[in-house]
């Protein structure tokens, strides 16, 4: 068994449409200096746009990652895609980061989830 407590997986919650998503797709170069610090930035930095929701990642065995960023209005994600240092990071990227990407961006006029209720585990199963 493993010391490390296992953090929730979850997708970003289901919100009142209508609201933007921005789906940003890459496939990663080899060069990859700096890439983290710079996406934990990004990640702080988003955070502070009013109107940002929050972001789901994944990414495939392959080498494709997708990030869906989730925006209350268009006013929202302008403010994002102006903002100085995600513009100095986007150049990077191009330069060095990416061997490819996309970019679609949508509005999003009908949302639903679903979540499985947990199902309290008898003491006598452990």
């Amino acid at each position: 068994m493993s010391d490390h407590s296992e953090v929730p997986v979850a997708p970003v919650g289901v919100f009142e449409p209508p609201y933007y998503v921005a789906v940003f797709t890459t496939v990663r170069s080899q060069d990859q200096s700096g890439y983290s610090e710079t996406n934990a930035r990004m990640e702080e930095l988003v955070k502070e746009v009013p109107g940002y929701l929050g972001a789901d990642h994944a990414q495939t065995p392959g080498g494709l990652s997708i990030t869906v960023g989730y925006f209350r209005d268009a006013d929202a994600l302008t403010e994002w895609r102006s903002n100085a240092e995600h513009r100095a990071a986007q150049e990077r990227g191009r330069a060095q980061w990416y061997q490819s990407y996309t970019l679609h961006v949508a509005k999003v006029e009908r949302s639903h989830g679903f979540e499985r209720e947990q199902v309290p585990r008898s003491p006598a199963a452990d």
